[in-house]
């Protein structure tokens, strides 16, 4: 018998994210104690393909599956854990492959982070990692999550939506609609997508028009926002409905403003923790920071990331990333260790979240007994 939690790390997945999502999970497995887990990594492959067995996650990297079995979750609450996929004369067959604790999934962006793995989760009746259906979707949806935060009196730059379909039909319509509403520069991205994956600032009706085509490739949702003079200020938020914010740091791009190439093979970017901003913002970006957090029904962990006008002084939300990038070097796990807290003891605080969000959510009756 054993006390070891066991833990399914999953990563990859079908997104223009995948790459990243495998940088984070190698932070997170080679920070989960070994004592205290069992750990299982799940790589999931472009097309869908969950895949299990031995050093999974170099596998990935090595582009040698072949050795690798295939598995998956079944929305089934009284079938616990992983089950793997065997093909036989009679067809492929299901056959327990491992019962499961905790998942952790470090899937970034689409079919991980929005929602969809999320429902998978509740269905089977799971205990996971993060945000749920509602948090992360409302999260992820970027033009949504600007329409909650107006609700809710929290300040968001103006924006125009459009639709890809809609590009195709009458691409100077959008131009006009959106140089008739919005000054350059502006920023392109698409709607459900993270990692500055597929976005551009825009000087130019010509930039704009590539800008576009270019979001069109990750998203039928496409959103173009007011560009403003802005420093980039990220907090992390951590915890269930009690969360708390970290110390502010601020992201100083080499490039033109953080692209994904900034993020992920420019150096030359700098991160400043604590940021020098007056402690008065600060502390009301941190306290908007949670409020947005709760607002959305977020769980275990999310980056909240602002722009501070460097003209005006004014702050506005940009987003919330649910799952956000976990390298060792990632923001996330860089404001919480300036704020006294260890990568593996996030990990850890992330898995015991989990364990508690399950329970909370096992206090819900399914079943209405005045129901004929």
């Amino acid at each position: 018998m054993t006390d070891k939690l066991k833990v399914a790390v999953l990563f990859g997945g079908r997104s223009g994210e995948h790459a990243v999502s495998r940088m984070s999970a190698r932070s997170v497995l080679a920070a989960l104690d070994a004592n205290k887990y069992d750990v299982i990594e799940i790589g999931i492959t472009h097309e869908g393909i969950w895949l299990a067995g031995e050093r999974v996650l170099d596998a990935f990297v090595a582009e040698k599956l072949d050795h690798l079995t295939p598995v998956t979750l079944v929305p089934d609450p009284n079938r616990n854990g992983l089950y793997q996929i065997k093909s036989t004369p009679h067809g492929e067959q299901f056959e327990h492959f491992t019962d499961v604790d905790v998942y952790f999934p470090i899937l970034h962006g689409t079919f991980g982070e929005d929602g969809t793995l999320q429902g998978l989760f509740e269905m089977a009746n799971v205990a996971y990692v993060g945000a749920g259906v509602l948090g992360s979707s409302v999260g992820m949806d970027k033009a949504v999550f600007k329409a909650v935060m107006r609700a809710h009196h929290i300040p968001v730059v103006d924006e125009v939506l459009s639709l890809r379909s809609d590009l195709h039909k009458n691409m100077d319509a959008i131009l006009d609609r959106v140089e008739a509403s919005l000054a350059y520069p502006v920023f392109v991205k698409p709607v459900n997508m993270g990692s500055s994956v597929g976005v551009s600032k825009c000087y130019s009706r010509a930039d704009l028009l590539e800008g576009l085509m270019d979001a069109a490739q990750f998203d039928r949702r496409i959103l173009i926002e007011r560009g403003i003079n802005a420093r980039e200020i990220e907090i992390s938020v951590l915890g269930n409905d009690q969360p708390r914010a970290s110390l502010p740091g601020e992201i100083r791009p080499e490039a033109d403003f953080y692209s994904y190439d900034a993020k992920y093979h420019d150096d030359r970017s700098q991160a400043f923790i604590p940021a020098d901003i007056p402690a008065g913002t600060a502390e009301m970006m941190r306290s908007t920071a949670v409020r947005a957090y709760q607002v959305i029904d977020c769980a275990g962990m999310a980056r909240v990331d602002f722009l501070l006008d460097k003209d005006s002084g004014e702050f506005y939300l940009n987003e919330v990333n649910t799952l956000p990038g976990f390298t060792q070097i990632s923001m996330y796990p860089k404001l919480w260790e300036a704020s006294g807290m260890s990568y593996a003891d996030i990990c850890d605080r992330l898995i015991e979240l989990a364990v508690e969000r399950r329970a909370e959510r096992d206090q819900t009756q399914w079943r209405y007994e005045g129901e004929r």
